[in-house]
């Protein structure tokens, strides 16, 4: 005798690929790591406005600590092209799968979503879309173009893929002429084939490299996690190969890790070490630096936005000095 198990209504495992690994001890947090349940007013207005437009946001499924401070302010980070991630990094906690067609209409519900939370500076995001020609840059394109024809004063920052062996990809975003581009490095390139398998540390610096090169307007900005057992020269040698690809804005934030089947967090960095790559950063050219525990790639991202442009015109009223 057969029994046949229907299995077509039964929950979808978020990290399937994870499911085999042993266990990681999860550490207890230290006191500057905690933060407080969302349970504002404004945290419940802007949940009510994701929902009815039906979007994903990486507020939510990245599990990212600042959520009720944002949200409360009504600002969140969407995600677009789908809640379903086509890589596996062992750190972050977006699902792992196969993902849907893209929704046509998601680029005009965004603008719409912009509009009606008032934003004056917008985070987009997506998941990695390999399944896709282009890796979704035209996606990308579309929804920032939607965005400037509904709120033609909302300040747009993406935070895209690597568009890895996507030829032509990364010109169709710079083209929508984004205010601001940012593309994470995550960590250091040892950690690579561990933490970000999936991707290329020198071909994400490229990334970098190329917007400047395409559009010098474009500020440019990366992010890595520490606490994934990097060493701090590894740190300040990253520094360097952003500033070699002239990137304007650096995020250091603590790495926390999502369930025990993620890769575990090996240190918990103190506020002063946060403040310390912060000052050496600055001291090698960057526009800005933001660095501490809580920091995260959209955190703070409107009032960055700003430092970002009168950091620039502060650099360009200086004088050149002259060779000698």
């Amino acid at each position: 005798m057969v029994t046949v198990l229907d299995l077509s209504n039964a929950p979808r495992v978020r990290h399937p690929e994870k499911a085999h690994r042993p266990d990681q001890e999860v550490l207890r947090k230290p006191d500057w790591i905690r933060v407080k349940a969302p349970v504002s007013k404004g945290y419940a207005e802007t949940r009510e406005i994701v929902r009815s437009h039906k979007l994903v946001t990486v507020c939510e499924e990245a599990g990212c600590p600042n959520i009720g401070e944002c949200w409360e302010k009504k600002h969140a980070t969407f995600m677009i092209m789908g809640e379903i991630c086509t890589r596996a990094c062992a750190f972050c906690n977006v699902a792992t799968g196969r993902p849907l067609p893209l929704d046509q209409n998601e680029p005009e519900s965004v603008a719409k979503a912009v509009a009606k939370m008032g934003l004056t500076h917008v985070v987009i995001t997506s998941v990695d879309r390999d399944d896709l020609a282009d890796g979704g840059a035209q996606h990308f394109a579309e929804t920032i173009r939607a965005i400037r024809a509904l709120n033609p004063n909302t300040t747009i920052e993406i935070l895209t893929p690597d568009f890895l062996r996507k030829d032509g990809a990364l010109e169709v975003v710079v083209a929508a002429k984004p205010d601001v581009f940012n593309h994470n490095l995550e960590t250091v390139p040892s950690n690579y084939l561990t933490v970000r398998p999936g991707a290329r540390y020198f071909h994400s610096i490229r990334l970098l490299q190329r917007v400047k090169e395409l559009d010098p307007s474009i500020f440019t900005k990366s992010g890595i996690m520490v606490g994934l057992g990097e060493e701090r020269n590894e740190v300040l040698q990253l520094m360097d190969d952003l500033r070699s690809a002239d990137v304007d804005f650096m995020t250091i934030g603590q790495y926390l890790q999502p369930t025990k089947k993620h890769h575990a967090v090996k240190k918990f960095v103190t506020p002063e070490e946060f403040k310390s790559y912060e000052t050496v950063g600055m001291t090698k050219g960057f526009l800005l630096v933001a660095s501490s525990p809580l920091t995260r790639s959209s955190h703070h991202a409107g009032e960055d936005f700003a430092k970002l442009k009168a950091a620039r015109e502060e650099h360009l009223r200086k004088p050149v000095k002259a060779s000698a």
